[in-house]
């Protein structure tokens, strides 16, 4: 290994490694006591994610900057494909069977790296000035944004949907945009909702709404909160964690998993790995103020902390009752394979950014 590769080395961040690792671990402890089965099939994720890691790791991002675009639209094909030959499971349209082998694969989940690289791509050539974007470049940007809403809303996974658009116009708002775009943003919303619930917004979805405002929630939140509730400050033993042991609280290993962490380890151990998640989220929004010059981390990393705060806030506070139920899980805390290998992939783009930022200088030394 010579002195330039140790160099490169060297711009490894592991300081996000070392805040993922807990909540990793946490997670295959508690899912563990649920199924073994499950953790093991867990244990296989884990090992595709590490060999995905380092695949896209080593990928040589910067240098081919320009085919980010190109996979962007490849996405947007997906997304349509899913609304014109998707597989329907519990009467929603998200998933595409791959011809020849029995496998399905969930486009809106494989489009999250790219939307956010899009993103940085956009921005990277076209940064915003001092004042922050006007309202030609602002709507030229929201088109990227609004396109992949609309066909994933459409599946429906109204969700991910509105997690994505959150992140994305997130992203506009710390790039920078003139306050008067965002006041005109804010009075569009207030009007529209109205006619967006009567006439965008599925039966399903509405009933979903209605539960969440009813007195009396739905079946999954009343366990959830019963399992809550009896986990107290420091939890109880996995033997007497009755109602994920006894299966009253449903989907116990991946939507609703929070609920039997705060069964098990109490409000001490809910306390912590929020705190995990805090700590996380400061950390990447940290890195686009750091690398304020680089565009590329730094949207992509704002981008990453957006999109693990949505998907984190929804899933806690569907929880515990103050949010509908919509299926988003905890980051790479709820068992699934899509979702958590999908994240290790994001991070992997962004440790890429980070560590090859001086690659084109490297190269030139080279030379030498």
């Amino acid at each position: 290994m010579n002195f330039f590769d140790k160099r490169i080395i060297t711009h490894f961040n592991y300081e996000l490694i070392l805040l993922i690792l807990p909540l990793i671990y946490l997670s295959h402890f508690l899912i563990g006591e649920i199924s073994t089965m499950l953790a093991n099939k867990q244990l296989l994720y884990f090992s595709i994610s590490i060999i995905s890691f380092i695949f896209v790791f080593l990928l040589p991002i910067r240098r081919f900057i320009q085919i980010i675009p190109f996979l962007y639209w490849i996405g947007i094909l997906l997304l349509t494909a899913v609304l014109v030959v998707g597989t329907t499971k519990l009467g929603a349209t998200r998933w595409l069977q791959i011809p020849l082998i029995n496998l399905t694969i969930q486009p809106s989940e494989l489009f999250k790296p790219i939307f956010i690289l899009m993103l940085a791509y956009l921005i990277y050539r076209n940064p915003p000035p001092k004042e922050g974007y006007d309202v030609s470049d602002f709507l030229k940007l929201s088109f990227y944004i609004i396109l992949p809403f609309l066909l994933i809303a459409k599946e429906p996974d109204l969700g991910t949907a509105l997690v994505l658009l959150f992140v994305g116009f997130g992203v506009l708002f710390i790039a920078g945009i003139r306050l008067k775009i965002i006041v005109s943003i804010a009075v569009v919303l207030a009007v529209a909702s109205p006619f967006m619930y009567t006439y965008l917004i599925k039966d399903y979805q509405k009933k979903r709404i209605h539960d969440f405002i009813a007195e009396k929630p739905s079946y999954h939140v009343q366990q959830s909160i019963i399992a809550i509730g009896s986990g107290g400050l420091l939890g109880q033993v996995q033997e007497e964690a009755t109602q994920t042991q006894l299966k009253f609280l449903p989907i116990a290993t991946s939507d609703f998993i929070f609920a039997y962490l705060v069964e098990r380890f109490g409000f001490i151990g809910a306390s912590v790995v929020i705190i995990l998640y805090a700590l996380l989220i400061c950390y990447l929004l940290m890195l686009n103020f750091y690398f304020k010059d680089d565009h590329l981390i730094s949207v992509f990393a704002s981008g990453i902390g957006l999109l693990i705060f949505f998907d984190m806030s929804v899933n806690i506070l569907m929880v515990i009752g103050y949010a509908p139920v919509v299926g988003l899980p905890l980051p790479m805390f709820s068992y699934g394979g899509s979702s958590f290998i999908n994240f290790i992939v994001i991070f992997a783009i962004l440790e890429n950014l980070l560590t090859f930022r001086y690659t084109a200088g490297y190269d030139e030394l080279r030379k030498f």
